[in-house]
């Protein structure tokens, strides 16, 4: 049995032990919280789970085989190095950490301790972005010509992150699983409407060597909430809405053929294909479960996560890249071939 502690109560943190108290092979034995009242909350439905407002206490607490981090951005580092150096495995909230440096401190950290390193980027786990995937290097869709996302909502004013490392990150970790191709340069531009506060609202352009393109949309500033990505290519087209109830994707063989005539080649035909839709059958399994048995599975087996440091590293690479285009309103910025795993 794999004990675990949390730290971090609030919005996420709850879902992350009730997942826990779930897992086959896993139990809850420490949570760290600063407030108190979020504590009693935990100790009250879980009695057998010890509170502590000291999460350098759970940490050292010999029952705690693993920590799982759900705090803000601008605490990852600190406190998942602290776990790792302490010989914990780890699993810490999307993203990785504050800076890319700081991811890759994190990664050498573990890889010298053969400890698990993993980051919670959940939608990588539910059941539509899974069978995205499979879609795609199956072939279904063909070749691909673009990838377009919006997450927006009116949401919570991060005070630590601007919306790019809160919201894109989502949408740039389900891109990097999804598509078999990484961006050669990426252009954004955002705009922060409250007062000492960091950008609320952004737009990113992702450019790749081919034709494909992938543009992503995040706000906290909307009046509605919407999560939805369409993907197109040659042979199908895919709506992504995670907001539905049960059709969360639907195929669509649309699209369009170019033909050109051999008498003129300046003369290209474009020809419209309207064919039938379908939704495909999805694991209905919560993703945040699938997530956190495949941690305590990594952690029994010695495996290497989905989501691990590596991927982690990938995304906090697009993510720097874009807020460097967007302090400067736009500015083409290339991005780096990702590092490899160690």
């Amino acid at each position: 049995m794999i004990g675990i502690g949390v730290i971090g109560l609030g919005y996420w943190g709850p879902n992350i032990v009730r997942n826990i108290a779930d897992c086959d092979g896993a139990q809850v034995v420490a949570a760290s919280d600063l407030r108190s009242d979020r504590l009693a909350a935990i100790a009250a439905r879980y009695p057998g789970v010890r509170t502590t407002a000291d999460a350098a206490n759970l940490i050292r607490d010999p029952r705690v085989d693993a920590v799982v981090i759900a705090t803000p951005v601008s605490t990852h580092f600190e406190l998942a190095m602290a776990a790792l150096e302490a010989g914990k495995h780890v699993l810490v909230e999307k993203p990785l950490a504050s800076s890319c440096e700081q991811g890759r401190r994190l990664i050498d950290a573990a890889a010298t301790r053969r400890l698990v390193l993993m980051v919670g980027h959940t939608f990588v786990y539910t059941g539509a972005v899974r069978k995205i995937a499979a879609l795609v290097r199956g072939g279904e869709l063909g070749d691909l010509y673009y990838y377009d996302s919006v997450r927006v909502n009116l949401g919570v004013f991060q005070r630590d992150v601007n919306v790019i490392w809160d919201l894109a990150v989502h949408d740039l970790s389900i891109m990097d699983h999804v598509l078999p191709m990484w961006p050669s340069a990426v252009s954004a531009t955002g705009m922060t409407h409250v007062a000492g506060r960091h950008e609320n609202i952004a737009y990113l352009t992702l450019f790749f060597e081919n034709r494909l393109i992938a543009h992503i949309h995040v706000s906290w500033l909307a009046p509605v909430k919407v999560r939805r990505t369409l993907i197109g290519g040659t042979r199908r087209m895919i709506v992504y809405d995670d907001l539905e109830p049960s059709e969360k994707i639907r195929v669509y063989d649309s699209g369009i053929t170019v033909d050109s005539d051999p008498a003129n080649v300046y003369e290209l035909l474009v020809r419209y294909r309207a064919g039938d839709m379908w939704a495909p059958r999805l694991d209905a399994t919560e993703a945040l479960a699938t997530e956190i048995a495949h941690f305590v599975d990594c952690v029994e087996h010695g495996a290497r996560p989905i989501t691990d440091g590596a991927n982690g590293l990938r995304i906090l690479q697009l993510v720097e890249a874009a807020s460097e285009s967007m302090a400067s309103r736009g500015r083409l910025v290339e991005v780096a071939a990702p590092i490899a795993a160690i």
